[in-house]
């Protein structure tokens, strides 16, 4: 008979203010002996010298995960122009150096050229794996990485401050997969200069904003008792960008058995991917065809 996992049947979302300094891990492990849960997961990864949005999943939420990794996310970075680091960013050893700094016009005219479909080569130090290997551990090891390019969306890219000749303050709005960290570095190489991140920042993720976020001290303070529960979102919150399908008594049923449900009322188009609810909760994820939900992912929620 297999082993009962431990921990609470909880499921939701924690939105958390990640501080420079821990990784997403780092959170994700925080997060789940926090509230005891029985399992736990990230939507995107943050750098450990990044700040911002790390939107937390527990419990059944985590079979959303995916639907809120394909959205965009919009992020605010610093970075210096002249100096490029092994790592992009300013936690890395200088490798180059460059008396260009460009000027307002010059970034301007360039950042077009590095907005919707991009090619975009990740860093060097990222979890992207090469033949099974993390790149940063072989980095790390003094091997070079070999990284192909992956395609990249761009919704846009924003100059917003010029605090000094050196120094450059952007905002982005991206797709999955996207390094700040190589926007920088490949700034400044089509500016004439090298350059790397200084700072960063992730203000929305998907559903998820930096104003509904809560702090590792707040979660500290209520870890393991009854009031941590109220820094839980519902399940339900990431799936805010689908369209919702409300089932019938019976397709809700159905659904919950693995079967095509029957479904009253919809907004989703032939072929959408779209969530299945039942009373206003989510029951499963699938895909929206000739009146019915065929579910991909069932969605087994317990508790109020």
């Amino acid at each position: 008979m297999a082993r009962k996992r431990k921990g609470r049947d909880i499921s939701g979302w924690v939105v958390v203010d990640k501080p420079a300094g821990p990784g997403s891990t780092d959170v994700v492990n925080k997060l789940r002996w926090a509230f005891e849960a029985r399992k736990a997961g990230h939507a995107g990864t943050l750098d450990p010298a990044a700040t911002g949005v790390l939107a937390v999943a527990l419990g059944e939420a985590t079979k959303t995960i995916p639907y809120v990794m394909d959205a965009l996310k919009a992020y605010d970075f610093a970075l210096q122009w002249g100096v490029a680091t092994d790592t992009d960013d300013a936690q890395g050893a200088v490798i180059e150096t460059s008396t260009h700094h460009p000027s307002q016009a010059e970034i301007t005219a360039t950042l077009p050229g590095f907005t919707g479909w991009i090619r975009q080569v990740p860093p060097a130090y990222s979890a992207v794996r090469v033949d099974g290997a993390r790149a940063h551990a072989l980095a790390r090891s003094g091997e070079t990485p070999d990284l192909a390019a992956r395609d990249l969306f761009v919704d846009s890219l924003t100059l917003t401050d010029c605090p000094a000749p050196d120094l450059a303050r952007l905002s982005m709005v991206c797709g999955k997969g996207g390094y700040v960290r190589a926007i920088a570095r490949d700034l400044g190489r089509a500016l004439g200069s090298c350059a790397h991140v200084t700072a960063l920042r992730r203000i929305w993720s998907g559903p998820f904003d930096i104003a509904d976020a809560v702090t590792l001290d707040q979660v500290e303070a209520l870890a393991r008792t009854p009031a941590i529960d109220s820094l839980l979102a519902p399940t339900e919150t990431g799936l805010a960008d689908l369209p919702q399908a409300r089932l019938t008594e019976d397709g809700a049923h159905r659904i919950a058995h693995g079967n095509p449900g029957r479904v009253a009322a919809t907004d989703a188009d032939y072929g959408d991917t779209a969530w299945a609810s039942w009373q206003g909760r989510a029951v499963a994820i699938g895909t929206y065809r000739a009146g019915e939900l065929h579910p991909a992912r069932v969605l087994l929620q317990t508790g109020p």
